[in-house]
């Protein structure tokens, strides 16, 4: 636990800045902030096409070429607890995982473009940014890594922002 607060500590510091500038600049400088906000909706989509990849390639021994030891990798969609617990295999589990990595990522990038006022109406903001949301929230459950605990808590904000935040788009 120590190990995942210690990788994590930074990044989540990083997270609540730049959650709190973002915030700041709706209230300031809502054409700024509005484009900023769009840009980490679409990154935090994007972040879940991880999940696509294979894990990196290592070198010999499970060192890459380094030679510290390789980070966990957290997008692996033959990685659910869910059926190791139930004995399935992970088949099921990765087709559903790979239709849930599309439809996460189209709806945040649905979102972001309502943010910016590009292609999709304003008023679909709330609706598509609580269903991304909760589409990521669902992956990152089934999927759970400790290293993913970051991306659940921006899926909170984010729907705290929808739902009760101070700023909309619309």
């Amino acid at each position: 636990m120590a190990r995942i607060i210690r990788e994590l500590g930074p990044l989540a510091i990083v997270g609540v800045v730049v959650g709190a500038v973002t915030l700041w600049l709706l209230e300031t400088n809502p054409g700024v902030g509005r484009w900023v906000l769009a840009a980490i909706l679409f990154g935090h989509g994007w972040v879940h096409l991880m999940f696509l990849f294979p894990r990196p390639a290592q070198s010999e021994g499970g060192k890459p070429a380094t030679g510290k030891a390789a980070p966990d990798w957290p997008f692996d969609l033959r990685a659910s607890w869910i059926a190791t617990r139930t004995g399935s295999g992970p088949g099921a589990f990765v087709a559903v995982g790979r239709l849930l990595v599309v439809v996460t990522f189209v709806l945040y990038a649905l979102a972001a473009l309502a943010t910016a006022g590009i292609l999709v109406p304003a008023a679909w903001w709330q609706g598509l940014l609580v269903a991304s949301s909760l589409a990521s929230l669902g992956m990152l459950v089934v999927w759970f890594a400790p290293t993913l605990l970051l991306g659940i808590l921006i899926d909170i904000a984010l729907v705290w922002l929808a739902i009760a935040g101070p700023w909309s788009p619309a």
